[in-house]
């Protein structure tokens, strides 16, 4: 089954490169490209998607808003900010208002379509330098009152991968590192999921800062 793929973004480069890329890999679908989200939802029926990637920065609607209208009314579809900007309130509030998952423009190809794949699995792709803007975040939006240890009886190995996963690692990259397969990630991922009470790998990654369960 191949994942469906839509972008809203105001560069037309941009939107004809990753229909040429999507066009040309196994495994994906071009669900078509919009230059604004200023007809959003009425696009989306057209489009329909499994995964969204939603500039930030466009005319009317900003992606932000788009976010919060997407995740509001089609939960099911993930959505991926890309932009060029890192700016932190940004970032904070398009994770807040639902984004699954956020990229730089800048990311290679070869490494979007591993976000995509890893945000239709569940998981939640980051670029290093978002992940890092995403630590700072979380730490400094909450109060020392908010934070508190428990013990969610995670394994070492769940303990070492959830580690990973606050640092922006994605799945085939864990693997490769702790040298286990990409199968044995993704199911210690779901049990970590199951423990933490969490759905999503955003979610995991501030549950982990919020309570301090990473040293």
């Amino acid at each position: 089954m191949s994942i469906r793929v839509t972008i809203f973004d105001d560069s037309k480069k941009i939107r004809d490169a990753l229909s040429v890329i999507l066009k040309g890999t196994e495994g994906f679908e071009w669900g078509g490209g919009f230059s604004n989200a200023n007809n959003l939802l009425k696009d989306i029926e057209k489009a329909d998607p499994d995964v969204v990637l939603m500039d930030i920065e466009m005319p009317g609607i900003s992606g932000i808003d788009a976010v919060k209208i997407l995740h509001t009314e089609k939960p099911i579809i993930k959505i991926i900010m890309q932009t060029i900007f890192d700016d932190d309130n940004k970032v904070f509030y398009s994770i807040c208002f639902g984004a699954d998952g956020y990229i730089l423009k800048t990311t290679p190809p070869a490494q979007i379509l591993e976000a995509i794949k890893e945000v239709y699995a569940g998981g939640a792709p980051m670029t290093p330098v978002i992940a890092k803007k995403v630590l700072h975040l979380f730490k400094t939006h909450l109060t020392e009152t908010e934070l508190a240890e428990k013990d969610y009886r995670l394994t070492e190995r769940e303990m070492e991968i959830l580690n990973y996963l606050v640092k922006g690692f994605s799945y085939q990259k864990i693997a490769d590192t702790i040298f286990i397969s990409y199968e044995t990630v993704h199911s210690h991922i779901k049990n970590i999921y199951e423990k933490l009470h969490v759905a999503t790998k955003t979610e995991a990654v501030a549950k982990a800062i919020n309570e301090k369960l990473i040293r």
